[in-house]
């Protein structure tokens, strides 16, 4: 970007006179009311200066609400480039937030694009939840949370992808700026969760068979802090699912990328609960297992399967299960 003032250049820093977000601008601002020999601390103190900055903001968010309108199909196709600038703007600038709210689209997992208000129209009687808060499950990585996102969408509900460099605070910040909206990753409870806790999870095991079971599954694993809790899931559930609770994987995560008053959070494990499918028909036969040995080996087998679907077993955890594996299969 170019700053003249009646066709006579100026400068070409226009730190000050550009959003941030709109760094990456190309073109000419031509303005009467710039003197020609101007420095920093004058552009930072000008009112002329904050009216450009506020028009250029203006102009183009008109300008991608225009685009929006007139070719949505083409828009969506550019929103892989346009999506961080855009997200951007929103957490910086509360003019452009309210503009921007109109045209900003969320991908699902299906490739279908949501604006904000489609998405709660479509997700109006299945993902609120009892504080009458819009639910918008994501995922930050559709590949390896790939089990979760098919067990959402059997439920019916609709997971979107957030998984650009600024999603995580960009949904923090949304999480204040939209009403009533709240932000689930769709790997943060399981599924039956994932919009309300369900208590009332009826398992077919008896209560010493469930004690029994929560006690093989009391794991200790090096860099985890691991949480047990024995549920009543359908049959076809999964034997051990493994989720990270929302609060505090967030706090990591913004830990791990900007640090300051959240940078002793990136010290502390990482928080994981296994829920037990206490109806899974495997475990009618795990607990008769008369080899204590074997029953703890294939116990460990579950949980470190259940972990590597969040890809939290690595080194030599991850040897340990390739290679118990492996025994496993040769004593059947």
């Amino acid at each position: 970007m170019q700053l003249y003032c009646n066709q006579v250049f100026v400068t070409d820093e226009v730190k000050d006179i550009v959003p941030e977000f709109l760094m990456l601008l190309h073109g000419v601002i031509d303005s009467p009311d710039i003197p020609l020999n101007v420095s920093r601390s004058y552009l930072q103190g000008d009112p002329n200066v904050k009216k450009i900055n506020a028009h250029i903001t203006k102009k183009v968010a008109d300008k991608l609400e225009e685009i929006f309108k007139a070719d949505r199909a083409a828009f969506e196709e550019k929103w892989e480039s346009l999506g961080l600038f855009v997200k951007y703007g929103m957490m910086t600038d509360d003019k452009f937030l309210d503009k921007a709210n109109k045209f900003i689209v969320m991908e699902d997992t299906t490739g279908k694009f949501h604006t904000l208000e489609e998405y709660k129209t479509l997700t109006e009687a299945t993902q609120k939840n009892k504080d009458g808060k819009q639910v918008i499950l994501y995922t930050t990585n559709p590949v390896q949370q790939d089990a979760y996102i098919q067990a959402a969408t059997k439920k019916g509900y609709t997971v979107v992808k957030m998984e650009t460099l600024v999603d995580s605070a960009f949904i923090n910040n949304m999480e204040m700026k939209w009403e009533n909206v709240t932000f689930v990753r769709v790997d943060a409870d399981i599924v039956d969760n994932l919009i309300d806790k369900q208590e009332s999870n009826e398992s077919v095991l008896s209560k010493d068979d469930t004690e029994k079971l929560k006690e093989l599954f009391n794991l200790q694993i090096a860099d985890l802090h691991v949480t047990t809790e024995v549920k009543g899931l359908s049959a076809d559930s999964a034997p051990v699912v493994a989720t990270r609770p929302e609060f505090m994987r967030r706090m990591k995560d913004m830990a791990g990328v900007g640090g300051g008053m959240t940078a002793f959070y990136a010290q502390m494990p990482d928080e994981v609960t296994l829920t037990v499918n206490g109806n899974h028909p495997i475990y009618q036969t795990l607990l008769k297992e008369g080899n204590a040995d074997l029953q703890k080996s294939q116990v460990r087998n579950l949980a470190d399967l259940a972990l590597l679907s969040q890809g939290l077993l690595k080194g030599n955890d991850l040897t340990n299960f390739i290679n118990r594996s492996v025994d496993l299969l040769q004593n059947k």
